[in-house]
Order: structure tokens, then C-alpha cells, then sequence
């Protein structure tokens, strides 16, 4: 028998997935790690928790699965996107990765803007320079830590560390890559223009690979580590939703994912470079060879629900643990007894500034509407509401740019949820779907994995073998118009406070 594993890094944890040649699940485990914010909108985490949760997870699966290693033809990995991990000369973790959620670096963007100028920066990376992208981040350790710049040898994204750590090899592929703001993105390659012009060495970043080469074998350490066999070949991989957008079949026009993990994501095929004149949207190199993706991003989509749970939601969490139920499950009942539009209240879900559409490191989350009758559960079902909203601004977006838009498929920690698949039916007047995974993400890097080494002929006939869709969710009718009505109040409400936002960002803390 043959299998392939798939690796995600994630930002709250590393899941790990064996899968055989058809896309069933064999085995999966999951290790979470902390999120470090010494201040206020900064995001870090320690590479080395990745590698350790990457090292007992594969363990865990091997050994759950009862495959044997040298069954294992071929790893993928997937991963956080941005993330800035520098390593020094001996290989070691200089300081704790900056992550792509981190808004510190507002200046350093637009010193980028004003050194390449904005028309520029978007030709040629595809992109306007946002805080969450690499590049800025960079710029900022040049400027605040020249120490540890001074040290840095190789500059990595967090997937890549771990494909160093199993391999010994410094790569990168495509999908990642065009997030960092260094790539050429109509062209695939490093952009020597913008590195010449913001003073960073090329050799400090790794060779760029399509998403399905090998770009590596493990290594004996490696392997001891991680039980995998030695010289099982390791494939570039993807960007964590590159790699959701293959483990849902997002490999044609029309078909479209809709992700609510810790940011919110609507994702969609392109056969050729399309770019939003603003940079409004996101345009990056698909893991698909040739192909690119178009993706709308909010920054605290399962972060925003993750907050209101962790923070009003203890008791309920404590009771669902000692009666062996799932806190979301319990959540989600709590939220369908409140009306659709939450009785007049409207959530900004800005926890972390925002991407799409507003490219704006200031914004701050905001509840609308407050009143004396409003509950918890009303917040509730009030963040569920806006975090599909901000979803909404990409699809408009989107539709704006003539990117075709059949087949919405949900994706993500959000998908397990039957009423935010709902919401998102009724706010974009489209049917939800289901498909056969969901292991978005390391699904889409197994089949990148076994394009790789000759299992499948091509990713997109992979995914016709692998990824069949198991549940189609219609919109209620009823709650169409009232969720358009409501819409149209949550976009005009950030252009009422977006200088409101500013002020209170230049308050001393």
C-alpha cells in the first residue's frame, strides 16, 4: 500500500494527516502551541514549537495508523502565511517568528510604497504593501533590531522552516512565496527590482519551486525525530490556503472556497494574473503550476469567535467539558435560538486591523447597536454575523474584478458549524458546500505530495479523483433581504469610524 501525509502549521496548532490514494483519512493528530503578544496588535511564536508539534504528531499517526514509514511515498506541507522566521549562521532561531496577524509594521510599509512607489509594487508583486506581508516585517528588524538582522543568514516562512528542519534544505515554493512581497508573481521568481531596492540579499532567501517538485529528502536526523523514513521525498507544498484551495478542489473558474479559520478567506481559481488596480485584494501564484489565486483576507474571523468564547463563554466551556460535549456545538445551539440581524446589533470583527477590504493596521473591533436588552448570546451570534460580513466585502470585491463565482464551498473550523455555513448562504445569496475532506489543508498538500512523486498525473486530476462534493446548503429566503439591509449598515459603519480608528491609535498607552 501507498500513503501520503500531509503537515499543516497553523496558527494555533500543527495537524498532522496520513491519507491514502483515494483521499481517505488513514490518520490525523493534532498539537496546538501558543500565541505570544508582548504588546498590543504584535503576534509571535517560537519556531521550535512548530518543529515539536510537527515531530509528535507524524509520530502520533504512524503509530495510530499502523503504516508502516516506508509506506509513506511522499510528504506535503502546508502552512501560516507571512510569518517571518530568520535563522542565524549555526542554523538557529534568532528571535520568535513574526506572524502574519502581527500589525506592527505600518511605517516600514509605507517607507516599501515610497521606495518601489505604489503602482510598481503592485506590478511586479501583484500586491500593495500590507503589514502581514514578510517584506515589511524585515524591513522593521532592519530598523528596530540590526542586531539580529546583522546575524540572519536565512530568512524563512514558518512551512519552510519545517521542510529546513526535515531536510536541511532551504526552499521555498510559489504559493508562500508570493506572499512575502519579494516575488515577481506575474513571473513566478524572486524580484531582483524590489530586493535591490529594499537593501535585502537574495541569498538569504530560499530557491523557489512550483508547489508539486521535490524539494527535499528527509534526513537521518530528521527521521529520528519524526519516525519518517529516511530520503522520503518532501514536495514544496503550499501557503495554507493554497493548499485548502487544492484540498477543495479550487483548481477550476467558477468554484470558490469560503474559510473561516483564524482569519476569514474567500478564495477563487484564475487562469491568468488578475490584480485589483488598489491592491484590494490579495493575487498570488497557485499551487496549481501555471495558475494563480485571487483571495480576499479578514484578519480575526475564528479569532473574533474564539475571543467571545474564551472571554464570555467560560462557564458554558466548563459545563461542556465535564458533560463530554463540543463547546462549539453548545455555542452554535446558544446562537440559533437569537433571530438572524441579533435584534439590531452589528459586529466589526477589527481585532487585528484589517486586510480586505480596507487595508487599514488601525482598525479596531467594534459592537453597533449595543442595548440594555441584549444578551451575551446576542453578542454571540453578532460576531458570528460580522465575521461573514467582512466575508461578503471580499465576494463583492471579487465579483467587481469579473472573477467567476458558481460554487461556494465551505472551509475551515468554520465549516463544522451548520449555522455560520447558513449565515453564509443567506448574506451571499449562494448555496454552501460540503466536500468528502475535512482536512482542507493537509488534503491539499497530500495530493501535491503524490503529483510529486507520480500517484496522481496532475493536481486538478487528482482532485477530480479525490474531492466529491457530500452537502448542498441553500440560502432561507426570508433572511436574504434582511441580511442585505444589515450589510449595508456594517459597510457604511467603518467609513463613519476609520478617522476615529487613527485618533485612537496615537493615544499613549
Amino acid at each position: 500500500m501507498s500513503y501520503l501525509l500531509g503537515i499543516d502549521v497553523g496558527t494555533s496548532g500543527t495537524k498532522s494527516v496520513l491519507f491514502d490514494l483515494l483521499g481517505n483519512t488513514v490518520a490525523s493528530a493534532l498539537s496546538e502551541y501558543p500565541m505570544d503578544q508582548p504588546k498590543s496588535s504584535w503576534a509571535e511564536q517560537n519556531p521550535l514549537d512548530w518543529w515539536n508539534a510537527v515531530c509528535s504528531t507524524v509520530n502520533e499517526v504512524i503509530r495510530k495508523s499502523t503504516v508502516s514509514s516506508s509506506e509513506i511515498r511522499s510528504v506535503g506541507i502546508s502552512g501560516q502565511m507571512h510569518g517571518l522566521v530568520l535563522l542565524d549562521g549555526n542554523n538557529q532561531v534568532i528571535r520568535p517568528a513574526i506572524l502574519w496577524c502581527d500589525q506592527r509594521t505600518a511605517e516600514e510599509c509605507e517607507e516599501i510604497t515610497a521606495i518601489i512607489g505604489k503602482k510598481r509594487l503592485i506590478e511586479l508583486t501583484a500586491n500593495p504593501a500590507l503589514t502581514g506581508f514578510t517584506a515589511s516585517k524585515i524591513m522593521w528588524v532592519k530598523k528596530h533590531e540590526p542586531q539580529n538582522y546583522e546575524r540572519c543568514r536565512h530568512i524563512l516562512l514558518p512551512k519552510d522552516y519545517i521542510r529546513f528542519m526535515l531536510t536541511g534544505e532551504y526552499a521555498t515554493e510559489v504559493s508562500d512565496a508570493s506572499g512575502m512581497q519579494l516575488l515577481d508573481v506575474p513571473n513566478r521568481c524572486w524580484s531582483n527590482e524590489v530586493l535591490n531596492k529594499l537593501g535585502i540579499e537574495k541569498t538569504l532567501l530560499g530557491k523557489v519551486y512550483e508547489s508539486q517538485e521535490i524539494t527535499g529528502k528527509v534526513s537521518r536526523i530528521a527521521s529520528s525525530q519524526t519516525g519518517l523514513s529516511v530520503g522520503t521525498p518532501v514536495v514544496g507544498g503550499a501557503g495554507d490556503q493554497a493548499a485548502g484551495g487544492v484540498g477543495n478542489g479550487i483548481v477550476r473558474a467558477g468554484r470558490v472556497s469560503a474559510t473561516i479559520g483564524t482569519s476569514g478567506v474567500v478564495f477563487a481559481h484564475t487562469d491568468t494574473v488578475k490584480i485589483h488596480p488598489e491592491g484590494r485584494v490579495h493575487t498570488f501564484c497557485h499551487a496549481v503550476p501555471g495558475a494563480y489565486h485571487v483571495m480576499g483576507v479578514t484578519q480575526a474571523a475564528g479569532l473574533s469567535f474564539q475571543w467571545m468564547r474564551n472571554n464570555f463563554f467560560t462557564t458554558e466551556q466548563e459545563e461542556a467539558q465535564k458533560s463530554g460535549q463540543e463547546i462549539n456545538k453548545v455555542l452554535d445551539e446558544i446562537c440559533k435560538k437569537i433571530p438572524a440581524g441579533a435584534e439590531k446589533l452589528l459586529y466589526l470583527p477589527y481585532l487585528m486591523g484589517e486586510r480586505t477590504p480596507h487595508l487599514d493596521p488601525y482598525a479596531r473591533g467594534v459592537f453597533f447597536g449595543l442595548s440594555a436588552t441584549h444578551t451575551k448570546a446576542h453578542l454571540l451570534r453578532a460576531v458570528m454575523e460580522g465575521v461573514v460580513f467582512s466575508m461578503m466585502d471580499c465576494m463583492r470585491l471579487m465579483e467587481e474584478m469579473g472573477i467567476a463565482m458558481e460554487d461556494i464551498y465551505a472551509s475551515g473550523g468554520g465549516a463544522k458549524s451548520e449555522i455560520w455555513r447558513q449565515m453564509m448562504a443567506d448574506v451571499f445569496h449562494k448555496n454552501m458546500c460540503l466536500n468528502n475532506s475535512a482536512e482542507g489543508g493537509a488534503l491539499g498538500v497530500a495530493i501535491l505530495a503524490g503529483v510529486g512523486v507520480g500517484a496522481y498525473q496532475s493536481v486538478s486530476e487528482a482532485c477530480d479523483e479525490v474531492i466529491k462534493t457530500t452537502k448542498v446548503q441553500p440560502p432561507i429566503e426570508q433572511n436574504v433581504p434582511l441580511y442585505a439591509e444589515y450589510y449595508e449598515l456594517y459597510r457604511a459603519l467603518y467609513g463613519t469610524l476609520k478617522d476615529s480608528f487613527k485618533v485612537l491609535s496615537k493615544i499613549e498607552e
